[in-house]
């Protein structure tokens, strides 16, 4: 891990940042000796950054596993940076509610300026690793983007759907515009993920008491068991959630 020489900063904090970064981008728990391995820091010092960081609640220590992963004041961050708390906090009873009904791994992703990001999962019991994380950024097509795409206002979400069109070729971008009209219809998007393979969601838009997109409420989990429809008994249970609250921010359907 490379340290910037500059007296304008303060080497110990960036260092502490470092590491956050280092076990988000992995996207999975860390041993110590990973995180050693990948940071470079010495063994007695990184013991203190850890030590500090998981007291903070930045990181979370799993004693029985012996592993590092990102700690829950960083949810609170992440809620108070997309200004998203009341949603979180009314989402999360939903997502317990429909990994254990379902046994897929339930998430909800919200906007930010850099586009579409996770902002809490509840896993499913079989750990799932769905390649991403709190925090993480979700591309055009993946079932979240194509929910933002659809509904968020172009004004907000322009730049980030020119950036991303760019990213895919002309054929998916016209077999996209084309979904778009029966996700649009359906309040449904499916997609098999751009993240992992073997691995697909889909979504479902969260409306607020104006009708402008909240967030997207998406189940992700192995290809087989993903259902590809709205009409699917585990589709439409998981509309009806995302339709309880909606309206519990006052959105009444056209």
């Amino acid at each position: 891990m490379e340290q910037q020489k500059n007296a304008t900063i303060i080497q110990s904090l960036q260092t502490g940042i470092q590491i956050i970064d280092l076990i988000a981008e992995q996207g999975h728990p860390l041993k110590f000796n990973e995180i050693q391995e990948l940071s470079g820091i010495t063994k007695s010092n990184l013991y203190k950054y850890l030590n500090t960081l998981t007291q903070l609640g930045l990181l979370y220590r799993d004693k029985k596993q012996n592993t590092y992963s990102l700690g829950s004041k960083l949810i609170e961050y992440g809620m108070a940076a997309t200004g998203s708390k009341d949603l979180i906090g009314k989402v999360t009873p939903y997502l317990q509610d429909i990994s254990r009904q379902t046994s897929l791994t339930a998430l909800l992703a919200v906007w930010t300026h850099d586009g579409p990001v996770i902002a809490n999962i509840w896993s499913a019991n079989y750990g799932l690793n769905i390649g991403a994380q709190i925090g993480t950024n979700l591309p055009l097509l993946s079932s979240s983007g194509k929910i933002f795409a659809t509904f968020k206002d172009m004004i907000y979400i322009k730049e980030w759907r020119l950036k991303e069109l760019s990213k895919i070729p002309e054929s998916l971008r016209k077999e996209f515009e084309e979904e778009q009209q029966e996700i649009a219809k359906n309040h449904f998007a499916y997609s098999k993920e751009p993240i992992v393979e073997q691995v697909s969601s889909f979504s479902v838009p969260i409306f607020d008491y104006n009708n402008d997109l909240l967030g997207a409420l998406t189940i992700v989990g192995f290809t087989s068991l993903v259902p590809q429809s709205p009409d699917d008994e585990v589709s439409q249970y998981v509309l009806n959630c995302a339709k309880e609250i909606s309206e519990s921010f006052g959105y009444q359907p056209k």
